[in-house]
């Protein structure tokens, strides 16, 4: 899920940047497309990160014959 919206915020940000020509008054279009794209970034990031984590949590399981 979170990959997944990591995607929408750099394709949108991307579109931002790049495709819109169109200006509003007082806000900078391109400057919060590379906001959103680096929140994309970073949010692919960190969920790579996090499930990482977690499936090194999950592939260790715990054997009751193991313990002393």
């Amino acid at each position: 899920m979170s990959i997944g919206v990591g995607v929408f915020l750099l394709a949108a940000g991307a579109i931002l940047s790049f495709a819109v020509r169109d200006g509003v008054p007082g806000i900078d279009l391109v400057t919060i497309g590379y906001i959103l794209m680096a929140a994309g970034v970073l949010t692919i990031v960190l969920s790579f990160v996090l499930a990482a984590q977690s499936r090194r949590r999950l592939s260790r399981p715990d054997d009751p014959y193991t313990r002393p």
